[in-house]
């Protein structure tokens, strides 16, 4: 029995693994992931603006970095070489630290210019994008660049032109 269960188990990681990447799952995976386990720790904890932050702001950001980021990396189905080349951590590190850096500036917009430029009021809720954007951010570029890169296959380097080589014939 256990021989039985260890090829199973190894031929449902292998057919996991080979699963292509689908934008749409990515996207729905990086709301309801977030909006699920934010939501349950607002009910759990009693704090009413993460319940609702949950399924907006966190879940929201999430769906809309996983979109962004997994468009940008398919491009219309053909990546970009380099960034099949370079090792998975330097470019989800990367990514990562751009979209982080967007986020993290959305964020310092709505919270704080915004109210002292605006007629719109600060609010609790305007506060928590700067911390809830860049997090939400972080996590799902990470989640979907590394699921994208485990579905690529490394660029084959492209011969290079150069004098014929002699061939044997056997």
């Amino acid at each position: 029995m256990p021989a039985t269960k260890d090829r199973t188990s190894r031929s449902r990681a292998a057919s996991r693994s080979s699963r292509p990447f689908t934008l749409w799952r990515e996207v729905l995976t990086a709301y309801v992931a977030p909006a699920l386990t934010a939501g349950a720790a607002g009910v759990a904890t009693g704090q009413q603006d993460l319940a609702v932050a949950a399924c907006t702001s966190i879940a929201g950001t999430s769906a809309v970095v996983a979109f962004l980021v997994g468009t940008w990396l398919r491009r219309g189905g053909q990546p970009r070489r380099w960034t099949t080349t370079i090792p998975r951590t330097a470019l989800t590190s990367g990514l990562v630290i751009i979209v982080v850096g967007a986020a993290a500036a959305l964020g310092w917009f709505t919270g704080q210019w915004l109210p002292t430029h605006t007629p719109i009021p600060a609010t609790p809720w305007l506060e928590r994008l700067r911390i809830d954007l860049p997090v939400s951010a972080a996590l799902a570029t990470t989640i979907v660049t590394l699921r994208w890169r485990a579905t690529t296959s490394p660029a084959q380097p492209t011969p290079r032109p150069g004098p014929p080589t002699p061939r044997s014939r056997a």
